[in-house]
């Protein structure tokens, strides 16, 4: 049985899972930051923590420890591992 997972956006990834990146769909803007921190196509990222009001979250990604808030997540499409 081949069990095929979906993809979601990355405000949903569950805090310790691994995922990676198939898509950012946002303006030119929010890219640019999302390029900045190191957010690119392929890129691995990884939930880490969440703040006491669940917004924002905090991703590792590339052996940084980055926070982004909610709304900025739903841009960013991903693959869970």
């Amino acid at each position: 049985m081949i069990c095929v997972q979906e993809e979601i956006t990355l405000d949903v990834l569950p805090l310790g899972k691994s995922a990676k990146v198939v898509n950012i769909d946002c303006n030119s803007n929010l890219i640019n930051r999302i390029y900045d921190l190191g957010i690119t196509q392929n890129s691995l990222i990884k939930a880490a923590f969440k703040s006491p009001f669940g917004d924002p979250i905090a991703y590792l990604v590339k052996d940084t420890l980055i926070a982004l808030r909610k709304k900025d997540c739903k841009s960013i499409i991903v693959d869970p591992i």
